[in-house]
């Protein structure tokens, strides 16, 4: 059970608090409800860049690692479709340095052209080095391209083209920091050797003045039911082929989202799963075989992608997956096998709750989709599961005329 108090400042900041004294260290988490799918469609790429923007120094702090390096703290920050999450953690009793940071960047980033040269550079060298230029770098533009027609996951993070960051106008990037890096749509998350009242204290000290902001209304274009197979074939230098496929399904707090979870579990979760046995291990068909899901918010993608051993005929690789497929669809899988993948489930929830930065993260993440308490309560969805609600998702989402594949042939 992880306890936790929440207070909301009169700015809509929301704050959760949670204290662990078996630790010395502090950790600070914000997270911004925004993310890739909150770009213009003309405009991709601003939330990752956003992530580097934001060490490039604030109004009053020039540097912000250096401070917080000072105080001995660690630092990092992620960017995905759904959220963008920032975090320090440092000794407990340098607590104030993480909010005396933290609030200065939310206040106002120092926007200046150089600071935007500098990071523009930096993502598209990134772009560049993990998307044009590595091998199956752009697998994922491809099959999003595919398999989302409306939806904006139908970019990725870093942006659909190079075009749009190296065009990035200082104005635009200003209007997008005040649209969405607002109080109001901003989660705070304290966590480790702290109190309740010290952590009001700072919060309204270094947080209440700062401008509330407009309450970010999401209204997405949403993707509808896909009615037939979508097939690309791409040939590149690569040295294998590779095999990808994707299939729509549930929104993260749809039943089906749970079911799908231990599904693609029995399918490829590890040495022991349905598809390695048989497909790389017994056939050797392929050299590796992934399968898993995205786990984002609005209505996501199953995908089971591999790289085929040498030799092996494309076709004759995708009739065995599809001969896996077909049995999951045809029969429940037993008892055994989903109380296995149920247990695993736990384990790695109990697993990633041990770390306090982890806590925090997690906290952070339940009360963006509405309710921090499910942080106690989700494990109880896994396990009221059946072997017949296995078999009636995977009859729903691995149905041909919802698939999505990508043929990527080694030239």
């Amino acid at each position: 059970m992880i306890h936790y108090n929440r207070f909301v400042l009169d700015n809509g900041l929301r704050v959760l608090v949670h204290e662990d004294h078996s630790t010395p260290m502090a950790v600070l988490n914000i997270l911004y409800d925004v993310g890739a799918r909150d770009e213009n469609p003309a405009q991709t790429g601003f939330a990752h860049l956003f992530e580097h923007l934001m060490f490039g120094g604030s109004v009053n702090i020039p540097d912000y690692d250096e401070p917080l390096q000072r105080a001995g703290g660690e630092n990092n920050a992620y960017t995905t479709n759904d959220l963008t999450n920032y975090y320090c953690q440092l000794p407990a009793e340098n607590l104030e340095t993480a909010f005396w940071l933290e609030s200065d960047r939310m206040l106002s980033l120092a926007f200046s052209e150089k600071s935007l040269a500098v990071q523009k550079k930096v993502v598209c060298e990134e772009f560049k080095e993990h998307y044009i230029n590595k091998p199956y770098g752009d697998v994922w533009h491809k099959m999003r391209e595919l398999a989302y027609k409306t939806h904006p996951y139908r970019w990725q993070t870093i942006g659909k083209e190079l075009s749009h960051i190296e065009n990035a106008h200082i104005d635009d990037v200003k209007n997008f920091f005040f649209k969405h890096y607002r109080p109001v749509n901003a989660i705070m998350v304290v966590a480790g050797h702290v109190d309740l009242e010290n952590v009001k204290r700072l919060a309204e000290k270094w947080f209440g003045s700062i401008p509330m902001g407009d309450k970010y209304d999401r209204k997405l274009p949403q993707e509808p039911r896909q009615t037939e197979a979508r097939h690309s074939d791409i040939y590149a230098n690569v040295p294998l082929d590779a095999f990808v496929r994707t299939w729509h399904m549930d929104a993260r707090l749809q039943k089906g989202y749970y079911v799908m979870d231990l599904a693609t579990e029995i399918l490829g979760g590890g040495g022991s799963s349905r598809l390695f046995q048989s497909l790389v291990k017994e056939k050797q068909l392929f050299s590796n075989l992934d399968c898993y899901h995205f786990g984002s918010t609005d209505k996501g993608l199953v995908a089971i992608e591999g790289k085929l051993v040498k030799g092996v005929k494309m076709e004759d690789a995708a009739h065995a997956l599809d001969e896996e497929i077909e049995k999951i669809q045809a029969n429940k899988v037993s008892d055994l096998e989903l109380q296995k993948v149920k247990n695993k489930t736990e384990s790695v929830i109990s697993f990633e709750d041990m770390g306090v930065m982890s806590r925090a993260n997690s906290l952070a993440m339940y009360e963006l989709l509405g309710d921090a308490e499910m942080m106690n309560t989700e494990l109880e969805r896994y396990h009221e599961i059946t072997t017949e609600e296995i078999l009636q998702e995977c009859k729903e989402v691995f149905r041909k005329d919802n698939s999505n594949t990508l043929f990527y042939y080694s030239k």
